[in-house]
């Protein structure tokens, strides 16, 4: 009975799992898809398709400009098929535009114009940027913040911020030249800096210095039970309950709040990936649909709050992603399309063709990385299934 209790307890956490990640992942990229299908029907594009999924379709229907809705077999992904694409990935059908009739190339998205190609291509990005935004607005107008000063009450001897001259009693007030409002803040930025000179402007009995200090590599627990590098300079806050204040914002209050919180972690990742790139960081945090599922699940048991904030936070990193600069994904056309308004006339279909080629191989090989980064998820959860087995 314990093994049979043990079972049935790993297949309902799994289920719980599955279906979390199920829901991040299909709203995010309903609204990605959503935001190409809105704007490619303003600007006169037929679609034939809109697919959540990838593969066998489980169930469906077409609506009355024939479109077809679909929900497909392998939900990694989706997409909206255009009527003179060759596939989900907007790839051209030469065949199929070679003989259209005028009216067919009315509704042709390869025959639009540059910029209504490139409008359609970059809402899917967009529509994410924009929902995240949304998301954090209604969480900074019906939730608040709680924040408490940024005031330094304790410097650790010995770490980077006693070398930088840091004292008791100091207010922080910007880091980086990013404005701090909370010690939350102060968290956020150094955490997120690990290894790279930051410059910290504190006040100090009414006089405002500027310190310079490299927050020092450290792997530590996240709020999930996961291992993360983060930027650590030895300062301790020890806030009383008269230091705690908790605001409401407004709705343009809230919308601004929204727009800073997602430039920030646009900002955030981007640097990330420069340290990974010049080797300040490890590229060990990069990871692929078993940590969404991991994280997901872990977020969901935390409550609402936190489950609806995962779900901002992989719409910014969905949209960020389509975006670089890679054929197949929509940075990657965006890129093509670049290079038609600086040569007046689009590339070669060999040349497409064969960046399509790179841009897949590239973007399997990404998957692969992320999958091999995941595997330590996979031998977190067998660890933790052994240890409740042992301990039964």
């Amino acid at each position: 009975m314990t093994i049979l209790a043990s079972l049935t307890d790993t297949l309902s956490g799994t289920m719980f799992y599955l279906a979390s990640f199920l829901v991040v992942l299909t709203i995010v990229v309903f609204v990605h898809e959503l935001g190409h299908f809105l704007v490619a029907r303003w600007c006169g594009v037929k679609v034939t398709a809109f697919s959540i999924g990838f593969g066998k379709e489980i169930f469906g229907f077409n609506d009355r400009h024939g479109t077809r809705w679909r929900f497909a077999w392998i939900p990694l992904g989706g997409y909206v098929k255009f009527m003179d694409d060759a596939n989900g990935a907007s790839v051209p059908d030469g065949v199929a535009m070679a003989t259209m009739t005028e009216e067919e190339r009315a509704g042709s998205f390869h025959h639009k114009p540059l910029w209504r190609r490139a409008a359609v291509v970059a809402a899917g990005p967009l529509a994410n940027f924009i929902f995240a935004i949304l998301i954090f607005a209604l969480l900074f107008t019906f939730i608040g913040q709680r924040t408490t000063v940024a005031r330094v009450d304790e410097v650790v001897a010995g770490m980077p911020a006693e070398a930088a001259g840091f004292r008791k009693g100091d207010v922080i007030r910007e880091i980086g030249g990013r404005q701090v409002e909370s010690f939350g803040d102060v968290l956020r930025l150094i955490s997120s800096s690990p290894s790279r000179d930051v410059e910290v402007v504190v006040e100090r009995g009414g006089e405002i210095l500027t310190l310079n200090v490299t927050p020092q590599p450290t792997e530590t627990n996240d709020r999930i039970g996961g291992k993360i590098t983060r930027g650590v300079i030895g300062i301790r806050h020890a806030p009383s309950p008269d230091d705690f204040t908790h605001n409401r914002a407004d709705p343009l209050e809230a919308v601004w709040l929204g727009v800073k919180e997602t430039e920030f972690i646009i900002s955030s990742t981007l640097s990330y990936l420069a340290d990974v790139v010049t080797g300040y960081q490890k590229p060990d945090q990069l990871g692929g649909v078993i940590r969404i599922a991991d994280v997901s699940g872990k977020v969901a048991q935390v409550g609402p709050e936190a489950f609806v904030h995962l779900i901002a936070v992989l719409s910014i990193s969905i949209g960020l992603i389509n975006l670089f600069p890679i054929p197949l994904l929509d940075g990657g056309h965006l890129l093509f399309y670049a290079i038609e308004a600086v040569r007046g006339r689009p590339l070669s279909d060999a040349t497409q063709e064969v960046g399509f080629k790179i841009g897949f191989a590239v973007v399997i090989g990404l998957m692969l990385f992320a999958t091999w980064n995941d595997l330590s998820v996979v031998e977190g959860w067998l660890g933790f299934n052994a240890e409740q087995n042992q301990g039964q």
